[in-house]
């Protein structure tokens, strides 16, 4: 696929030729009422997979449902990406299950996604691609089995309420090899999925060892959608549904982390050291 950015200010294609803004992560299953949503809203997550920065201008994201037109579009706010940065885009509207996205979103839009089916366009304009390989079109995903238009041979695996989609490495303009189901784990333009000072002071234990000595965390309440963070902000491991309320961290190296969760549909968070 044709990678060709708008770039703000005077500056030599050669210089960007290789930069690519891709669509690099969706979640769907926000803004749902479903018990197994993970997050209340959608999302979309783009990514700077080229070796230099790259700046969009006046570019939009656009959706439109498996087998439909893209009438739903919003634009996206002069940014410029370095490579290996992130972009969060929070979509949707607010869904009844799951919790707020657990990082600063970079940008507010207002598309809709359906959950297990839909196409995403990221567009150097406002006009409406009729296929994954039109003139305006930077980066193009179909997903789901009816999905009637994708990059490459077919269509990137179906999102749900509990899993998004994102990039197994790079692009090959292949939908169904670039693409795999996973925990949703937003990342924003920060480059953090989680700050320290979002740790909660909770009343309870909810981390009921946080000295963990024994290789395995030991939840004082019934919790679901659990994550640990190292202290820079990255997610290191991601579980959303405890068949019981402990979570084996023998394969985590010893140092201070942050475990977070939901119990009783709140969002709580503790930090611990693992010993």
């Amino acid at each position: 696929m044709r990678k060709t950015f708008t770039i703000l200010g005077l500056v030599a294609f050669v210089t960007i030729s290789k930069a690519q803004v891709v669509i690099n992560e969706i979640y769907t299953g926000g803004g749902s009422s479903v018990a197994t949503s993970v997050y209340k809203y959608d999302f979309i997550e783009l990514k700077n997979i080229g070796t230099t920065s790259v700046t969009l201008t006046n570019a939009y994201l656009q959706y439109a449902s498996s087998t439909g037109s893209f009438t739903n579009s919003h634009v996206i706010p002069t940014v410029t990406l370095a490579p290996g940065q992130a972009y969060l885009v929070q979509e949707g509207n607010a869904g009844t299950k799951g919790v707020d996205l657990p990082v600063t979103r970079d940008l507010v839009g207002n598309l809709n996604l359906a959950t297990i089916v839909g196409k995403v366009a990221l567009t150097s304009d406002a006009t409406a691609p009729t296929s994954p390989t039109g003139t305006n079109v930077l980066d193009f995903v179909g997903y789901g089995i009816s999905a009637n238009q994708f990059e490459g041979a077919s269509y990137a695996p179906a999102p749900s309420n509990a899993l998004s989609i994102s990039r197994t490495s790079g692009d090959t303009n292949n939908n169904a090899a670039d693409f795999a189901t996973g925990t949703p784990s937003p990342q924003n333009s920060s480059g953090a999925t989680l700050a320290v000072s979002d740790v909660k002071n909770v009343k309870s234990l909810f981390v009921k060892n946080t000295l963990v000595k024994n290789n395995e965390i030991v939840f004082g309440e019934k919790v679901n959608n659990v994550k640990i963070y190292g202290m820079s902000g990255q997610l290191i491991k991601a579980v959303v549904f405890l068949k019981t309320n402990n979570v084996d961290v023998a394969d985590l190296p010893k140092g201070n982390y942050i475990v977070t969760g939901t119990v009783n549909n709140q969002p709580v968070s503790q930090k611990i050291m693992k010993d």
